[in-house]
């Protein structure tokens, strides 16, 4: 969508202008913008010359660091088997890291290699061993400004897949989630699932993160399927809890249920509360009364605010009182 500028003409105006239309066309002004924000970063990206080295693709200008067969050459460590291949470690000569997924053929056997090419056009571990820690290690729950700092990083990614590349990630869960040097949330193996060939899930946390209206082997992958496993996440964020241990409660039961997981944390059941109705929006069982990744985006970065302008309400009677 886009506003066109107006010719110049010499027409009467009114002298007294309506304030409510001016407010409305101002909002309306703004949506417009907000809606086009995504799809204007995609543009920089797309603008960005696509380099080849051999048979492997740098793409968004990334520099031409290794080879194919540097990396072929490569020490690999196992890390972990996916729903549509296997992922590897692997230390080049230059002592550059790099992870690389192998994909299983036989789970891409009905994909073309156009649909392909076009799906991959669009430090601190995974979001998974955060909340999870090790096997002996007690699973604690973050708290819950690390809960709303992630949740936002992974709205943004899912609305940029969403809305610039037009795609869906299809593969949303906590392993899924990589974690930067200052904990920023980054998206893996988005847009893979979709390409495989669907099979019963085993694993029954990844089975919990499935929509109702994807159990089926014909039924395809959704931007709403996204939202309901983004649901399922932010409640995994809020409990410490996998998924395949979430409960299936009312509303106030529910809310009693995620407070008791975070015996910590009694002092902020209203900022709680308000994740808590982020996560029940998207994870109801009908994808038409799901909000958009965008609106969920939007939400979330609502809390934010007013948990901000809250604090900052806060300071001056701390300070005071020091």
């Amino acid at each position: 969508m886009a506003i066109k500028k107006q010719r110049s003409q010499k027409v009467p105006t009114p002298t007294i202008a309506s304030d409510s239309a001016a407010a409305a066309h101002a909002a309306a002004v703004m949506k417009i913008e907000e809606e086009n924000e995504l799809e204007e970063k995609v543009k920089k990206v797309q603008g960005m010359q696509v380099a080849k080295s051999g048979n492997l693709v740098f793409c968004a200008g990334e520099a031409q660091l290794y080879t194919l067969e540097q990396l072929m050459r490569a020490s690999a460590e196992l890390l972990g088997r996916g729903t549509v291949g296997t992922t590897y470690k692997a230390v080049l000569d230059n002592r550059l890291i790099v992870c690389v997924k192998r994909l299983d053929a036989g789970k891409l056997a009905g994909t073309s290699r156009e649909l392909f090419e076009r799906h991959m056009e669009s430090a601190n571990g995974s979001l998974f061993s955060l909340i999870h820690g090790s096997k002996s290690a007690r699973a604690k729950p973050l708290h819950w400004t690390s809960c709303l700092k992630i949740a936002e990083d992974v709205a943004q990614g899912l609305s940029y897949i969403h809305q610039a590349w037009r795609l869906v990630h299809g593969n949303l869960k906590s392993s899924n989630v990589l974690l930067g040097s200052d904990f920023e949330a980054c998206l893996t193996d988005y847009c893979l699932a979709v390409l495989a060939i669907s099979s019963p899930e085993d694993d029954p946390d990844a089975a919990a993160y499935k929509a109702p209206e994807t159990c089926k082997a014909e039924d395809q992958f959704t931007s709403k399927s996204d939202v309901y496993a983004f649901g399922i996440l932010l409640l995994e964020l809020l409990t410490g809890k996998p998924p395949s241990q979430h409960p299936y409660l009312l509303h106030d039961d529910l809310f009693n249920w995620v407070r008791s997981t975070r015996e910590e944390d009694g002092g902020e059941d209203s900022r709680l509360g308000m994740l808590l109705e982020v996560a029940v929006a998207c994870s109801v069982a009908s994808p038409e009364q799901r909000p958009t990744m965008w609106q969920v985006l939007k939400m979330i970065q609502e809390i934010k605010e007013a948990v901000t302008m809250e604090d900052n309400d806060l300071d001056p009677l701390s300070a005071g009182t020091s």
